[in-house]
């Protein structure tokens, strides 16, 4: 039988695992809103499951982050790290006081909120970055992303918005955030077994809580909020690179690390709807933020490969420097935020 190349196909796409099955829920959600109710059980299921396979997402996301890492890993991925956040929790502080919580709701800036630019901001394409740092780094470049991948899930941007003055959540809330996340680190850190086990559903489950997601987006809106993702991208790219490539020279790098970590990981267009159903305050600034998010993603994974080999050629990276002989030679064949274990 003639085989049909539908996985080469999305991934042709950037953040195609997240993106092509997102804008396929919207589609049916769109022209078809009572499919779920019609077909109920299993099917139903799948339309509204979203939070329940990101649970289980973040678990085995978790089970592949491993808690060694060399002094270098520390400090790039430890600084790289501490820039994202802190432009979120700024970008917090400034939009909180002007937006609040809820989204713009008219104008050219129809849909646009704090949320969904701390969530932007907040969580870098791991995958993305370590692809780059594989071909203009070194191998504790790309090791580094072992800090930053911490930036995944939604307990940082509560935090950030928490930060920012905007309402709150309960402690138990935000624990519930991380929890999954650092019961995935437990299990994969006491078994290399039980990490490789986990550490392979991670790219499967991406398109499922994907398409979720996209069950709840009105396309009607995607026109709008599509040409806002778009500055939202090519904001993330300018606001985040400039910081994130003066932090890493500053750490002893070229510069090119913290370009390559100036994007927007496929999974934070899951944030919002988790925000949304731990605080319903956000609930009306959720649906765009969710479509602005993905289009921040895939303006961002375009963007930045550009820039970054920009910089590069124009600081001679990769510099003739010697690796950490403790480091890991990590690898990523994908564009979602994910790494491979050595």
């Amino acid at each position: 039988m003639k085989q049909v190349p539908i996985k080469r196909g999305i991934e042709s796409v950037p953040g195609g695992m997240m993106i092509v099955p997102l804008l396929l829920g919207a589609v049916i959600a769109t022209l078809a809103p009572d499919t779920p109710k019609f077909f109920g059980s299993f099917t139903g299921a799948l339309f509204t499951g979203a939070l329940t396979i990101l649970a289980v997402f973040y678990v085995c996301m978790g089970a592949s982050i491993d808690f060694k890492a060399t002094p270098y890993i520390l400090k790039k991925g430890g600084s790289l790290f501490a820039v994202k956040i802190g432009m979120g929790i700024v970008a917090g502080l400034v939009l909180g006081r002007l937006l609040g919580e809820a989204p713009i709701s008219g104008g050219v800036f129809a849909g646009l909120s704090t949320l969904a630019v701390v969530a932007a901001l907040n969580d870098t394409n791991g995958g993305l970055y370590m692809a780059l740092m594989g071909q203009y780094g070194k191998p504790r470049d790309v090791g580094a992303y072992t800090i930053m991948s911490l930036e995944s899930g939604p307990f940082l941007t509560m935090v950030t918005l928490g930060v920012a003055g905007l309402s709150a959540f309960p402690w138990q809330t935000l624990v519930g955030g991380i929890l999954p996340l650092v019961i995935g680190m437990i299990l994969g850190n006491l078994d290399r077994e039980m990490r490789d086990f986990l550490a392979k559903a991670v790219p499967v489950m991406i398109p499922f809580f994907a398409f979720a997601l996209g069950t709840g987006l009105d396309l009607t809106k995607v026109w709008q909020a599509g040409l806002l993702g778009v500055g939202l991208g090519v904001a993330v790219v300018v606001v985040t690179g400039i910081p994130l490539f003066l932090i890493d020279r500053a750490t002893g790098g070229t510069g090119v690390a913290g370009v390559a970590a100036a994007s927007t990981a496929g999974n934070a267009a899951a944030v919002p709807a988790i925000i949304a159903a731990s605080n319903p305050v956000y609930a009306e600034a959720a649906k765009s933020a969710t479509i602005l998010v993905a289009a921040c993603v895939v303006v961002t994974a375009i963007l930045v490969p550009f820039v970054t080999a920009w910089t590069a050629r124009v600081v001679g990276a990769p510099a003739d420097l010697p690796d950490d002989p403790d480091s890991p030679d990590l690898s990523a064949p994908d564009l979602m935020g994910r790494r491979k274990e050595p």
